[in-house]
């Protein structure tokens, strides 16, 4: 045993000698390509975000310089939250987006087109009616205005003004005899308890716009009724067809509808209702 432990020191001493090259080399050796020396170095984290911050104070006004703006920032403020309603019962967009509609149930279609694009349609068609009005506001009100040539009260005039002519128009005769919109207009004439209006001018914006409204809705449904009427015709003739061959149980609305949307493309529907509308007008 005691000579197993003398030959086993040596031993031990020889394998670590010829082990000591073969670690030297090892370390010796370059990194191989794409390889990443390690480090224990740790980065320096990034700053956090800066989110700025906002203060609003409030203060008495120091003149009347201040209080002016305050007002005109507030009416700002009114006019944008009110101007979806403005631009829906004060421009062509009610009388478009209504007949739309009702060419879309006289089709007997449901889900086609979807109310969003029924919607864009009678969006774009508002602004290509309503193009002169915007450039003429544009051009007499808000541009005058931005320039400080004008006054709050006088770009509000002016913004009116053609609105005003619009609307008007739009209820105009050309005979003697009244119109739905002239007639709301002496209605609601009377209702408020003033005089009847000689002049277009005497008519304050305050009765304009509600008889408008009841002027293209009134307008609107008698188009509506007009395009109900040959696909009424349809439905009758293959309510008909059905009842003399016995087919009592089939619907007459899912036979008659590609029958309406042929006839519907045949005569070019979509081109003859948008021409209508635009020189309904005119």
């Amino acid at each position: 045993m005691m000579k197993l432990k003398f030959l086993s020191v040596p031993l031990l001493f020889i394998i670590l000698f010829l082990l000591l090259p073969v670690a030297a080399n090892a370390q010796a050796e370059p990194f191989p390509d794409m390889s990443v020396r390690g480090t224990m170095n740790i980065q320096t984290p990034p700053p956090p975000p800066v989110i700025p911050f906002i203060d609003l104070t409030v203060r008495n006004p120091s003149n009347g310089q201040e209080v002016a703006f305050s007002l005109q920032l507030l009416l700002l403020l009114t006019v944008l939250s009110l101007a979806p309603s403005i631009i829906i019962l004060m421009t062509s967009f009610l009388r478009v987006s209504i007949v739309l509609d009702f060419i879309k149930r006289a089709l007997s279609l449901q889900q086609v087109p979807p109310n969003q694009v029924i919607l864009g349609i009678s969006l774009f068609l508002t602004v290509f009616i309503m193009w002169p009005t915007f450039d003429t506001i544009y051009n007499k009100s808000i541009k005058p205005l931005s320039a400080g040539e004008l006054s709050v009260q006088n770009a509000y005039g002016e913004a009116v003004t053609p609105l005003r002519v619009f609307m008007y128009k739009q209820m105009e005769s050309k005979g003697r005899e009244l119109t739905v919109g002239q007639k709301n207009i002496v209605l609601f004439m009377a209702m408020r308890g003033l005089d009847k209006p000689m002049y277009f001018n005497d008519v304050p914006t305050y009765i304009l716009i509600p008889a408008f409204i009841l002027s293209e809705l009134t307008i609107a449904f008698k188009i509506g009724i007009l395009l109900f009427i040959p696909f009424i015709v349809i439905d009758m003739v293959v309510a008909s067809a059905l009842m003399s061959m016995g087919m009592i149980m089939l619907p007459p609305v899912m036979i008659s509808m590609p029958f309406k949307l042929i006839l519907f493309i045949l005569v070019d529907g979509w081109g003859l209702l948008t021409d209508q509308l635009i020189r309904s007008f005119s």
